[in-house]
């Protein structure tokens, strides 16, 4: 499996490591999601206001599509801060000498706090007191013995002034993307957040700013369909940075805390980010795939505990989004054989929004951050593939979770197949492979060839924590399957009978590939071991191996 890494100059990553006063006495902002509590407790701030004025500068009306984790709730609570307070929090940031405009009344919602409800009236009771809630401080004042709380918040800002308020939605979308398991009730939450929509779209005129973000787009929820002028920047390449960080930025902001790591671990700047990028870098946000940046959850929770080594933290947290998990309820993913390989959309998929049935499960998969973004062909078609090892090891996780049906991959009576790998005999690693294959639920994903017998191991190795590799190439060929496990390095040929009878013949074969194309003697290794092995299609297991 190929994974995509992205890289910049090395002399001006060094460069930027030296400079560790920005962040030599601060706390890192894990978990931070408020600006004026970040600044005010003299956290870290990866300085975005260079984007953020862009933005506020102009009378704009912006939406923001990310995955969870990526600091949209900061972002908004930036812009709240800014327009609300001027730059009392912005001192010594690049926006401190490009910012000369005054500040105005915020309204500021965050659906994300109105989901979880049973029906209909229950959201609308927390819709509208969370309306109730934001606007009034701005002055609007609900009567209840009248018309409905949405008439008379239409006739209120009706009668505001041209450019007089903000407004900044955050995660407008969480209350639909928990409800897609129930269409009637996704329906119906729809319809209402509908309204509020038209609502503003009707009086546009006094709002200065207008600041939405999400994670996925749906239609028909007035919001980009009636808001016609709404600029969608999720795939702009000029705000491919607004979230996430930079190689660069980690290095300048984050200068003592690389250092920790590097005494931690043991390695020098180099290999630090040399697996830090593996780990935790990719994600491409932009129609050209020009842009990439690290996850800052993950880099963050690193950086607080170097000592555990680079650990998946985004699937634990951000990686399950409602969006991803109730959608994947109703539609089974694609044949786990296709694990490894790079997905093809219609790029224009990424940006269109949709009926919530009506979703590419890809570009879901891509707004989720589980893909993104690695090239974008001439004819309009984008290559997805996965942004990094964290994330390809949280999807094998859910194709692992398909393939087995609930059932547990490893029991506690056997040791772990890492361990196995680690320090076992191959016998026991085939008796390992066994039992992981044995788990799979074969009426829904029989192995019916050499490469879904090698896709689907892979996949359940990956949810056992390792990282096999496929198809790995030298110059004579290419091997099944490689993994490295403590100091061994495991190269693995498959073949599949159809009939026992053909088990002998298949596995000299494997045999000879594995001497003649030389897999695995170009790599420096303590340990190299180097197995053919046969699937029986018959009796649904390894039947014959051999170490070469």
């Amino acid at each position: 499996m190929e994974i995509l890494y992205f890289r910049c100059p090395w002399d001006r990553i060094q460069e930027a490591m030296t400079n560790e006063t920005k962040s030599m006495l601060k706390a890192l902002p894990l978990g931070t999601s408020n600006f004026s509590a970040l600044r005010q407790g003299n956290e870290i701030y990866v300085d975005k206001t260079r984007l953020v004025y862009k933005l506020a500068q102009s009378r704009g009306k912006i939406f923001l599509a990310r995955p969870r984790r990526f600091g949209k709730s900061l972002l908004i609570s930036t812009f709240e801060s800014l327009f609300k307070n001027g730059l009392r929090d912005f001192g010594g940031l690049d926006i401190e000498k490009l910012w000369d405009d005054k500040t105005y009344p915020v309204v500021r919602l965050d659906f994300s706090k109105i989901k979880g409800q049973a029906s209909i009236e229950l959201f609308n009771q927390a819709f509208y007191d969370a309306l109730q809630e934001a606007f009034t401080p701005l002055g609007f004042t609900y009567d209840p013995n009248r018309t409905s709380l949405l008439a008379q918040l239409d006739t209120w800002t009706q009668n505001l002034s041209d450019n007089s308020i903000v407004v900044l939605i955050d995660e407008y979308d969480a209350p639909l993307t928990e409800k897609m398991d129930n269409p009637t009730l996704f329906n119906a939450i729809r319809d209402s957040l509908s309204q509020f929509f038209s609502l503003l779209k009707s009086n546009e005129g006094c709002l200065r700013f207008f600041f939405m973000t999400g994670i996925t787009k749906f239609s028909n929820t007035s919001i980009f369909s009636a808001f016609n002028n709404l600029e969608d920047i999720s795939l702009d390449e000029g705000f491919g940075e607004l979230l996430g960080y930079t190689e660069e930025e980690i290095a300048e902001y984050f200068g003592p805390y690389l250092q920790k790591a590097q005494d931690s671990l043991g390695l020098n700047q180099s290999e630090l980010f040399s697996q830090l990028r593996e780990q935790y870098d990719g994600f491409s946000f932009d129609r050209r795939a020009a842009t990439h940046v690290y996850c800052p959850w993950s880099v963050l929770n690193f950086l607080k505990r170097p000592q555990e080594g680079f650990q998946n933290y985004w699937y634990t947290s951000g990686g399950q989004p409602t969006v991803l998990m109730k959608f994947l309820g109703k539609h089974v993913l694609s044949e786990p054989i296709g694990y490894s390989e790079n997905k093809v959309v219609r790029l224009s998929d990424l940006n269109t929004s949709r009926q919530y049935d009506e979703i590419n499960l890809d570009a879901l998969l891509t707004q989720a951050g589980y893909l993104t973004i690695r090239s974008v062909m001439k004819n309009g078609y984008a290559v997805l593939g996965y942004p990094n090892q964290e994330v390809s090891m949280s999807m094998a996780q859910l194709y692992s979770d398909e393939l087995l049906s609930g059932k547990p991959l490893e029991r506690p009576e056997y040791p772990l197949i890492t361990d196995i790998m680690a320090e076992g005999a191959a016998e026991e690693v085939i008796e390992a492979f066994n039992r992981a294959v044995s788990a799979i639920d074969y009426h829904r994903y029989p192995i019916t060839d050499g490469a879904s017998c090698r896709a689907y191991l892979q996949v359940l190795l990956i949810g056992a924590a390792m990282m096999p590799h496929v198809e790995v190439h030298n110059a004579l060929g290419r091997s099944d399957m490689e993994v490295y496990a403590g100091r061994r390095h495991w190269v693995f040929e498959f073949k599949y009978a159809k009939t026992d009878d053909q088990a002998e013949g298949l596995l000299r074969q494997a045999q000879e590939q594995l001497k003649a194309r030389r897999y695995g003697l170009s790599k420096s290794a303590q340990e190299l071991i180097r197995v053919a092995l046969v699937f029986s299609g018959q009796q649904r297991q390894f039947v014959d191996w051999n170490v070469v």
